[in-house]
């Protein structure tokens, strides 16, 4: 409607919030997102504050009704100050709605008197906010503050981006596409919707929902669950010494040492801003090295605790340290989950809130554990890649020559015969530096300084491969005919659609690749 509005004169109320950004006073994350805040600030017009709605905070200027003077009051008026007359009336129009938000960071505080919490709190740290609202929001909380209080109401500005649905459109009311949080929550559960939110995102970009993505964080929240009730399960009522350093075994060093260098570089990150690579190392290192290799490796030690209770000691008191840790680190992104266990795992504290955040210590950087175990990691992977192809049953124990020329990789090989054992399904392995002993047609499997043979008639019934390959090579044999079949029939050309023809071309490709490998595998028998 064209009718009387309230204005801010803007002009010089901007000149303080653009010295802010240009002094280094404030700061935006990322930076680029400044030239946003500068552009709009530099190019501003006076700001419209009145809002025709029947809500919202009603702007304080009155009317006397006999002589029609316009006062501005903090009280409510009953007589005008001109003629004294009593008929006043307060104007209807409120207050634009970010210019109450703009007095958020301090009103929140007591402002205008001056209150211990405003003392305390203002200025505030880090704001977290989105691209959308820098200017409705951010620019006109800076200005008022430096108006009203003298000083910026927070030092840095965090942007992320707009959640948009699986096709990359803005989520809206019109549309339909929007995704209520509570029925994610419902379903998966809070903490996998904060993950999902959270990994693989970089601050002021936009993210794609995917529901299989929130179902994959459920996915991580199970696997913590579980790897931590394996382990409050060995653990019991007794609570394990710390062990003496020369006590800890090398794969107990090596997870030491690696959850020790993830505190420094997560803390790093996350210093950066940079949560979504926080949080990825932290779910990667959970996942990967604690969950399937040291919880692996440990339980043979946990399976033999009454045999060797020290052993076991140093096992259950690495396993405690190491997830108290990373339930630390995981915390800011999954809070429920992890206090949860926390508190279980470590009755003594009362939250994991309150708990120190893990620091890097020098003394638990273990290099020469790590160069050994991760040795070991590209032994196991490597025949595991083998055993597969090959089809080979975990169950099925195997003798392996491990061949190197280096005499410490013989050593150091040789030494941690216990930590690999069982996680290739060794019968009897032999570490030596020649070929001595090993048969003609072993396979082999190279790693970096070394190379593991493995016999094949200890791999394979070789009779019942052969029998098995030649019924492989039998099917193949009718589907490529079919194939050809099909693809020589011009009457199937010309009618089919191209993209029958198409698929029914790449089929054939697949069966010949499969026939070239089954060939191969009889030949090598």
């Amino acid at each position: 409607m064209i009718k009387p509005q309230w204005f801010v004169r803007m002009e010089e109320m901007a000149k303080p919030a653009i010295d802010a950004l240009k002094s280094g006073r404030l700061k935006f994350v990322p930076e680029n997102y400044g030239k946003t805040y500068l552009h709009w600030l530099e190019g501003i017009r006076d700001w419209c504050i009145s809002r025709q709605l029947w809500w919202g905070h009603r702007i304080p200027a009155y009317y006397c009704g006999d002589c029609g003077h316009m006062m501005v009051s903090k009280k409510a008026l009953c007589k005008c100050g001109k003629c004294g007359g009593t008929r006043i009336r307060q104007d209807e129009d409120t207050l634009d709605t970010w210019f109450s938000s703009a007095l958020w960071p301090f009103s929140t505080l007591g402002w205008p008197e001056k209150t211990e919490e405003l003392e305390y709190f203002y200025p505030t740290d880090v704001l977290v906010t989105g691209y959308d609202i820098i200017f409705f929001w951010v620019i006109r909380m800076v200005f008022s503050a430096l108006e009203q209080i003298g000083t910026e109401p927070f030092r840095t500005v965090l942007i992320h981006g707009l959640v948009r649905d699986a096709k990359g459109q803005k989520m809206s009311k019109s549309l339909g596409n929007g995704i209520d949080p509570l029925e994610v929550v419902d379903k998966y559960g809070a903490d996998a919707l904060r993950l999902t939110l959270v990994t693989g995102n970089a601050p002021g970009n936009d993210m794609r929902f995917y529901w299989e993505r929130v179902e994959a964080s459920r996915n991580f929240a199970n696997k913590v669950w579980n790897a931590s009730r394996f382990i409050l399960m060995h653990l019991g009522e007794e609570q394990p010494h710390e062990p003496a350093a020369e006590d800890l075994f090398p794969v107990d060093k090596w997870i030491l040492s690696k959850v020790n260098t993830l505190a420094k570089d997560v803390t790093e990150n996350m210093d950066k801003y940079e949560l979504g690579i926080a949080v990825q190392k932290v779910y990667d290192f959970i996942w990967e090295e604690f969950c399937d290799w040291y919880i692996e490796i440990s339980k043979t030690r946990l399976y033999q605790k009454e045999e060797y209770p020290e052993a076991a000691n140093s096992a259950l008191w690495t396993l405690k340290t190491v997830l108290a840790n990373a339930l630390k680190m995981l915390h800011p992104f999954m809070p429920f989950i992890t206090e949860e266990i926390y508190c279980t795992l470590c009755p003594e504290e009362e939250t994991i809130m309150l708990a120190p955040w893990p620091e890097y210590r020098e003394d638990l950087h273990f290099e020469q554990a790590e160069v050994s175990i991760e040795m070991i990691k590209t032994l196991v992977k490597g025949v595991r890649n083998l055993r597969s192809e090959m089809n080979v049953p975990p169950s099925r124990r195997v003798s392996y020559y491990v061949v190197s020329q280096d005499a410490n990789v013989c050593a150091r090989l040789d030494a941690f015969q216990d930590v690999y054992r069982n996680l290739i399904s060794a019968g009897q392995i032999h570490v030596q530096t020649d070929k001595t002993g090993i048969p003609e047609d072993a396979l082999s499997v190279v790693i970096p300084h070394a190379v593991i043979y493995v016999p094949l008639e200890e791999l394979v019934d070789m009779e019942k491969e052969r029998e098995r390959l030649l019924k492989e090579k039998e099917k193949l044999e009718k589907e490529l005919a079919r194939s050809n079949g099909m693809l020589h029939n011009e009457k199937f050309l010309s009618r089919a659609p191209a993209e029958k023809v198409e698929v029914e071309r790449a089929k054939l490709k697949k069966y010949e690749a499969m026939m070239e490998d089954v060939a191969a595998r009889l030949a090598s028998l």
